[in-house]
């Protein structure tokens, strides 16, 4: 009966494949209004007039709306975010005015003839750029935003959204007396989550004012938190609607279409509005994935032990902080990477640029800075002339030392760096060299060591509910959102195993309805497993509490002397004795006639526990209840005649604690590490001196195409169990993308003997790379 760690087929896989799910793109009825945007030409310019009188003539358009019909700011973290351009624009591919139509091509026609005058303004193209104290100010009034979160510091007259500070230690005494030392810089541009899905939303405000939304989200409770925060609408009358989505990677983590709906139906006398992202506006109008300029430098002792470790991390938000403020808090909190680094001085910092702005991506800034350590570390070894494993090896965080927040790590909250790391050894067949050349072609290979805590807040929670039907079957209700991950079929598991129970037995809602499911925090941060896994295992405990002590007054004994499994609720000590579970399930009706009990429902929740913030100056603090921690490494096969190159081998090993579906975590790996090693090898936009992106549709924006994967994807887990996880499972959702970009980059700098510390790994950059130190 035993359902946790054994492979399960989804859920949803039947009518996935047989293409009868709903999105929210298929919603559709009658006199469903339509939304389009006009958006900037310019990445950073005043607007001067906004000509809308093309628009209005334009048969069927209903309403077009400008920022200055509603002048506020907005944003999850800092409030720093018109939903229409005001004064001025800030990327290119910004919102500057709303159309709303009786049909799609009507709107979007309506929106393609409206005129813009700008005033163009000096653009800041880069991180590095907006961190130099003459650079043109982005946002000239930053200082005087509205900060929803406290943990966000915004520097006045500069481009800093916020600075981060890590203090450990005496970084300073340390560093003077290392006697090895290492420093190197790192950098790439922003690029895109490019989800199968488009963002779509819709919304409608009902005759009493309950406001209707139907959206791509990954954040339902977030959306009515800022619906109720910056519109003034009452909590209780915000209904939001989830159905599946087509594919996040945290691009649908926070509130970006909905206001822009829910303003084109108030303006409409509050009828049902669509607006969804076409691709190109869901590449360079949607947010994107940061950019980074990172500067780390380690000193070691002359064994290889690390002393000091000094990360300067620049996050090059784009022109709004969105999540980017919360990417940097993450970036400095886990800075060092799974290292034992005993003196550390971070500063992380959200710059804003006049790209287009950042939110989440999978893995929360750890590819990122993972990619500056790892590099950072095999640039060590060969300084050190000690093998790059052998490094990690000495120097990989265990239990009993601190984290860079001077959280104390043990066996329950950290997982088994050395025993990731010989395993990927052993896969990547490591000790048969890390470099050959045969018949005109290098082989190398390339290793990284990654960790992630999950970066809540830290009041984030779950609930769940069990309703039980006539035949004994189980409704799980709860508002995590299945986005492809495959949460619904975990949690399935996770109640059939408490329940002692089938898992087809087990019916879990797929839509999420903020009306009637319980509180959830997001789904995001690989947190969802252990938030709604540990309401829904609450809540079966609580059902099976229940089913007990109706079945105490049938059996005519303790509650005590009852077990449940196998669709029935049995004596211990005599298992022939019991009563099925469908007799149970509506309250138990004797002979006679006479009822007892009633339905059984089984309530669940979670709250994190001991959790702080960070201190500002130093960074103090728990933040987060775990650390999942890994080892990644590629092969790859290099023609030096072109630098072009194929990829062998991937190899993922982790420990997520308990794993409850090895078939469904295995996926989730592959998934990760193909759009790791696509962000590494290939996507990137590309920005021309003004900042407008070069690159806007999929033909262009080269993603790491079918034919270019690698041969083999392999992956491992190491269980070492989480007490606090639901059946000792921690998070894994985001781990299988963290440690490629760096691994992939260890393996193209072993082979053509050059540090390649800028991504993407394309053949050009590559043979520009090793020319220019030839």
């Amino acid at each position: 009966m035993t359902k946790v760690g054994q492979p399960q087929l989804r859920i949803d896989a039947l009518e996935k494949v047989e293409g009868t799910l709903k999105y929210a793109g298929d919603l559709s009825y009658p006199d469903t209004l339509h939304a389009k945007l006009a958006t900037s030409t310019y990445a950073h310019a005043k607007l001067k007039y906004i000509h809308t009188g093309d628009a209005w003539k334009v048969p069927g358009v209903r309403a077009v709306i400008t920022g200055k019909m509603f002048p506020f700011h907005i944003g999850p973290i800092l409030a720093d975010r018109p939903p229409l351009a005001i004064d001025k624009v800030r990327y290119y591919g910004e919102p500057v005015a709303l159309v709303v139509a009786d049909n799609e091509y009507q709107a979007k026609q309506a929106a393609l003839s409206i005129k813009v005058d700008y005033e163009p303004l000096p653009v800041v193209n880069s991180a590095k750029e907006a961190f130099q104290k003459d650079s043109p100010l982005v946002h000239e009034n930053s200082g005087q935003y509205q900060k929803i979160i406290s943990n966000v510091y915004p520097v006045a007259g500069t481009n800093i959204g916020s600075h981060i500070k890590i203090r450990k230690g005496d970084f300073s005494k340390a560093w003077e007396q290392s006697e090895v030392k290492v420093t190197a810089e790192y950098e790439f541009n922003l690029s895109d989550h490019a989800a199968l899905e488009t963002r779509t939303c819709s919304v409608e405000i009902n005759p009493s004012g309950r406001v209707i939304v139907h959206s791509s989200t990954q954040s339902p409770y977030t959306i009515k938190k800022v619906l109720n925060q910056f519109f003034n609408i009452e909590v209780g009358n915000i209904v939001v609607h989830v159905p599946l989505l087509g594919g996040a990677f945290g691009g649908k983590g926070t509130v970006q279409l909905e206001p822009l709906a829910y303003l084109a139906s108030k303006m409409t006398g509050g009828k049902l509005v669509r607006l969804q992202y076409d691709r190109e506006e869901d590449l360079i109008t949607a947010p994107g994935h940061i950019g980074l300029h990172a500067t780390v430098r380690l000193g070691a002792t002359k064994e290889g032990k690390l002393t000091a470790g000094q990360y300067t991390y620049l996050i090059d938000s784009g022109a709004y902080t969105d999540q980017a403020a919360g990417i940097t808090r993450a970036a400095a909190l886990d800075c060092t990477g799974p290292y034992d680094v005993p003196n550390v001085w971070c500063d992380s910092y959200c710059m804003y640029t006049n790209h287009l702005y950042a939110t989440s991506f999978r893995g929360y800034a750890h590819p990122e800075l993972t990619f500056a350590v790892e590099r950072t570390m095999d640039q060590l070894a060969e300084k050190l002339d000690i093998d790059p494993v052998q490094l990690r090896l000495i120097n990989s965080i265990k239990p009993g030392a601190t984290s860079p927040t001077q959280t104390a790590l043990n066996a329950n909250n950290i997982g088994d760096a050395k025993k990731c790391l010989e395993r990927a050894k052993e896969l990547i067949n490591w000790d048969e060299g890390q470099r050959t050349e045969k018949e005109g072609k290098i082989k190398a290979k390339g290793i990284s060591l990654f960790w992630k805590t999950s970066t809540t807040a830290t009041n984030a929670q779950a609930g769940a509910f069990l309703t039980f039907e006539a035949d004994g079957r189980v409704n799980l209700n709860c508002a995590a959102i299945e986005l492809g991950q495959g949460t619904k079929t975990i949690l399935a598991q996770i109640a059939a195993e408490e329940l002692g129970l089938e898992t087809d037995k087990i019916h879990v809602t797929m839509e999420v309805n903020t009306q009637y499911d319980p509180h959830q925090w997001r789904t995001v941060a690989s947190s969802t497993t252990f938030l709604a896994g540990r309401a829904v295992l609450a809540a079966a405990k609580d059902a099976k509490t229940k089913l007990k002590r109706t079945a105490s007054i049938v059996l005519k004994c303790s509650e005590e002397d009852l077990d449940v499994g196998g669709g029935r609720v049995y004596l211990k000590p005599s298992p022939e004795y019991g009563v099925e579970l469908k007799d149970l399930a509506l309250g138990y009706k004797f002979p006679n006639g006479h009822a007892i009990e009633g339905q059984i429902v089984g309530y669940g929740r979670y709250i994190q526990r001991h959790l702080t913030p960070m201190d500002k100056n130093t960074g103090f603090g728990k933040p987060g209840p775990w650390w999942s921690i890994g080892a990644q490494a590629v092969e790859i096969e290099l023609h030096p005649e072109d630098y072009s190159y194929k990829i062998l081998k991937a190899v993922t090993v982790l420990d997520g604690g308990t794993i409850i579906n090895p078939a469904t975590a295995a996926q989730q790996m592959r998934g990760g590490m193909y759009l790791g090693l696509s962000f590494a090898s290939s996507e990137s936009f590309i920005f021309d001196g003004n900042g407008i992106v070069q690159n806007p549709q999929l033909r262009t924006y080269q993603m790491l195409r079918f034919g270019e994967e690698p041969d083999e994807y392999l992956v491992d887990f190491i269980e070492t169990p989480s007490a606090d996880g639901p059946f000792g499972a921690r998070g894994i959702g985001e781990y299988g993308v963290i440690g490629m970009p760096a691994a992939l980059a260890n393996a193209l700098s072993a082979a053509v003997q050059t540090n390649l510390n800028r991504l993407p790994l394309i053949s050009e950059l590559i043979w520009k790379q090793k020319e220019a130190l030839e």
